[in-house]
Formats: structure tokens, C-alpha cells, sequence
């Protein structure tokens, strides 16, 4: 059976509050709670409003929203140390998302009227949360730009090479933060194409797919092969 956390030491070791003073980290830590989810419990549903964000311990949560005629878009994957919620919570309107565990969860949930007051008290803390606001924000405009500029291959080349973080050559094996499908509605590709693109990335030597586990051949050669698909494209067009 898991262990309570301890909250201020949680809260501390996040990038987030790392600068915040120990009575500051306090006074979240009073106003935080813990929240277990199972696979594939529902955290909140679209359309909801609020009262404060959340932060990711351990576990992985899906961001989704369906379209009219039913299909799921996964809009992020929220992995360790990262919180969601606070746009929403910041313009006071419902959330265009739900929210769902991928696989069993534990969260941090901190109130709003606490982040105020720390925003209030620390300028630098303020700065800190506006440019982890601007780099969601950056991020979903790469996602615009790619569905709209870069072919299947090349984002699912470009997802693969995130993963594989500082890793500049060399052969690598990664795991899938998450199900096929559920990847593949990130990156905006229908499950046949996925597996499509699995499968000539396959072909040419460039991966090996074993279930949620991929292995890359070589790093290098997968970027140079993204490398030359865009100025393949760019010639094309």
C-alpha cells in the first residue's frame, strides 16, 4: 500500500516552487490535497470549472477532448512533475478538456486562492508560472504548425527523437509513454497510418517495434532520415 506523501517536500522538489521560501511552501502544502486515480478513472470532464490546478507525482494523464462525430483528440500527456489546469483556472471559463488517467496516478491539487497568494508575494514565482503558461502555449502552436506543414512520418520521426532526449547517436530503446492509439491521436494520425509509418520506419532499418518498445538503431540516422524527408518535401512542393 503507498505511503501518504510528505506535500511541502513534493511541492519543494517541483521546478515550479523550487525558489519559494519554506513558509511559502507551507502555506501551498496547507491547501494542497492528494488524489489517487486508477487507469482510466476520469479526473474532471469537459466543461467544468476550476478552483484551483494540478500536478502530476507519478502516473501519466491524458488531455482530450471529442469531436462532434465521436472521435477522441488527445490534445497533451501529462507525465511526472508536470501540472495542467492552470489556463483554465487562471480565465475562470470551463475546461475545453477532460482529464483521464493513462495508468494509476497520483496528483497534487492546489487551490486557487493559495497560488494567489503566492503570486502576490513573490514576483519571481509570478514569472515562473507566465512562462510555464508561454511554453504551453508555444507547444500548441509546433502542433498547429506540424499537423499543417510536416507529413505523418515526419511526426511520428520527431516524437520518437523527443523521447530519446540528449541522445545524439547511437541506439536507444524507448518506451511508449502510452497506448498506439492514444499516440496517435496526439500526433493527429489515425491508427492505421501509425502503424503504417511503424512499420516502413521498420523497413528501413531505422526502428525495431516490439509492443509499447521501440528501438531505435541509431539516433543519428533517424534524424537524418527526418533530415531528408522534409527537403524531399520541400523539393516537391
Amino acid at each position: 500500500m503507498d505511503k501518504q506523501i510528505d506535500l511541502s517536500r513534493t511541492l519543494a522538489n517541483l521546478p515550479l516552487f523550487q525558489q519559494l521560501r519554506e513558509s511559502e511552501i507551507a502555506n501551498l502544502a496547507a491547501s494542497a490535497r492528494e488524489i489517487r486515480l486508477s487507469k482510466g478513472q476520469i479526473l474532471f470532464q469537459k466543461g467544468i470549472l476550476l478552483d484551483g490546478f494540478y500536478i502530476t507525482v507519478y502516473g501519466q494523464i491524458k488531455l482530450a477532448f471529442s469531436s462532434p462525430q465521436g472521435n477522441e483528440k488527445v490534445v497533451s500527456i501529462v507525465g511526472s512533475g508536470q501540472s495542467f489546469g492552470e489556463a483554465v483556472m487562471f480565465m475562470e471559463r470551463p475546461s475545453p478538456v477532460l482529464a483521464q488517467a493513462l495508468e494509476d496516478s497520483r496528483l497534487l491539487y492546489v487551490a486557487k486562492q493559495s497560488l494567489f497568494a503566492a503570486i502576490d508575494r513573490d514576483s519571481a514565482f509570478a514569472r515562473r508560472m507566465l512562462a510555464g503558461l508561454s511554453m504551453r502555449l508555444h507547444s500548441l502552436i509546433e502542433d498547429v504548425e506540424n499537423y499543417s506543414l510536416r507529413s505523418s512520418t515526419q511526426r511520428l520521426i520527431e516524437f520518437l527523437l523527443q523521447l530519446t532526449g540528449a541522445s545524439e547517436s547511437g541506439s536507444i530503446e524507448l518506451k511508449l509513454p502510452a497506448s498506439k492509439h492514444v499516440i496517435a491521436s496526439r500526433l493527429n494520425l489515425t491508427p492505421e497510418t501509425l502503424s503504417r509509418v511503424l512499420h516502413n520506419l521498420s523497413e528501413c532499418n531505422l526502428i525495431t517495434v516490439k509492443g509499447r518498445y521501440i528501438l531505435v538503431q541509431d539516433v543519428a540516422r533517424l534524424r537524418c532520415f527526418d533530415g531528408l524527408s522534409r527537403a524531399s518535401e520541400a523539393e516537391s512542393d
